[in-house]
């Protein structure tokens, strides 16, 4: 497993594997960690050898917010430069390849961010999701609102926001943030599996799935049905489809 400063990463075959390594910190995110996760998941968005992504943390805390120190820093310095923050979140967002995350314990804050900006999300029993950003005077300001409200409606992301209080693993299927609670012992076995099932099937299938459903996202129906036919013609239009065709005949 190889080391930076903030993350350990690992490939195996085609899944590429970011573990948080700030663990005197919580995983507490700062711009280093970010700068890092970021840099490293576009580099394997440009390796056709990895299929899939998985982020996770330590099995007591995924990332427990941002580095309140790495952000009194920048305030006091006047430097804090928000639009990079952003700019990091958007690289691991738009991302082509699938991620999946993997959280245990606390996923608060810019940690919830993180994992917002994956497209499956698994969590042990013990994950607990929220943002008491409203706690030391600021909002949640890189996907807190805008990913949260598309992803839970406005009900829930007010009730969260607002009250700042953090929501159980199974609080959190009920609602749609996450994908599926695992047990803990295999949480990561289960990221592992998925992440394996994906790269084993026809991979510009996957990219094309994967683009649309971010794109339809944001689509009214009408909209979002020409896409998904558009979408499908382009997939047919693959080596991969014709092969796959070819043992029909």
């Amino acid at each position: 497993m190889d080391g930076n400063n903030t993350i350990l990463t690992n490939v195996d075959e085609y899944i590429g594997t970011i573990t948080l390594n700030r663990p005197n910190e919580m995983n507490a995110v700062n711009l280093e960690m970010l700068n890092e996760i970021a840099y490293q998941i576009q580099d394997w968005d440009y390796n056709d050898e990895i299929r899939c992504i998985i982020i996770k943390g330590s099995d007591e805390v995924f990332a427990a917010g941002i580095d309140m120190k790495d952000l009194s820093c920048e305030v006091n310095q006047q430097s804090l430069a928000l639009k990079a923050w952003q700019d990091e979140f958007n690289k691991i967002v738009h991302c082509s390849k699938p991620i999946i995350v993997a959280v245990s314990g606390y996923a608060l804050g810019l940690g919830c961010d993180l994992a917002l900006a994956g497209d499956i999300i698994l969590a042990a029993e013990s994950a607990q999701f929220g943002y008491p950003e409203l706690s030391i005077g600021t909002i949640p300001s890189f996907g807190g609102c805008s990913r949260l409200i598309h992803r839970i409606g406005k009900a829930k992301t007010m009730d969260i926001v607002l009250t700042g209080k953090a929501i159980s693993a199974e609080e959190a299927t009920y609602c749609g943030l996450i994908s599926r609670v695992v047990p803990l012992q295999d949480l990561n076995t289960e990221a592992v599996r998925i992440a394996n099932r994906i790269a084993s099937l026809p991979y510009q299938a996957v990219l094309q799935a994967k683009e649309t459903l971010r794109q339809v996202e944001n689509m009214n129906l009408q909209n979002g049905l020409e896409l998904e036919l558009k979408s499908c013609r382009l997939s047919m239009n693959t080596p991969e489809f014709a092969n796959i065709l070819n043992n029909f005949k």
